[in-house]
């Protein structure tokens, strides 16, 4: 049988792994392609990536636990699988699918902090559930910024492809 807190901790150090996992992807999408707005979405929410982990790791420690190594490295190996789906794609299309890539994880990261918030208020720990609510308030911000940019990103793909100017597709329309 496990405590309560044992089940908080184990959550929490989840989530400091898959944030840690996604703070390095985001870096390397800010790195890749040549669409600024998009670089800068992706840089400036590793940053804030980092600050979450950071406050996660606090309510870590305050409730006794430490990160798992051994979790941070699966999330690091299963964070890499998203790439693979680019595979095939032309790099023109990069920074659009990495929009859908970061979306993705935007969303699975929204349902693990309900989980995280849940538990914690069953638990009765409204300190870990309150930190849950508000970053997955972080991340449903991000999801919808990224979720904004990607018609755009994917419009640039199209024409940087089929090599045809968006701007004068964008007049006969």
């Amino acid at each position: 049988m496990t405590t309560a807190k044992e089940l908080l901790r184990a959550y929490l150090e989840d989530a400091i792994a898959a944030e840690r996992t996604f703070e390095t992807q985001l870096r390397e999408f800010a790195k890749e392609g040549d669409d600024a707005t998009a670089q800068a979405m992706f840089s400036g929410h590793a940053d804030e990536t980092r600050v979450q982990y950071d406050r996660l790791q606090a309510r870590l420690n305050a409730l006794g636990g430490s990160v798992s190594g051994f979790k941070t490295m699966l999330a690091h190996i299963f964070g890499m699988l998203p790439k693979t789906a680019q595979i095939g794609h032309f790099k023109e299309e990069r920074t659009a699918q990495n929009l859908m890539i970061a979306y993705t994880v935007e969303c699975s990261e929204m349902a693990m902090y309900e989980s995280l918030a849940t538990v914690a208020g069953q638990a009765g720990d409204v300190e870990t559930e309150q930190l849950a609510r508000t970053i997955q308030q972080e991340e449903k911000d991000t999801a919808e910024k990224i979720w904004a940019h990607l018609p755009v990103a994917a419009r640039v793909a199209y024409h940087r492809v089929v090599g045809t100017d968006p701007e004068t597709y964008r007049r006969a329309s």
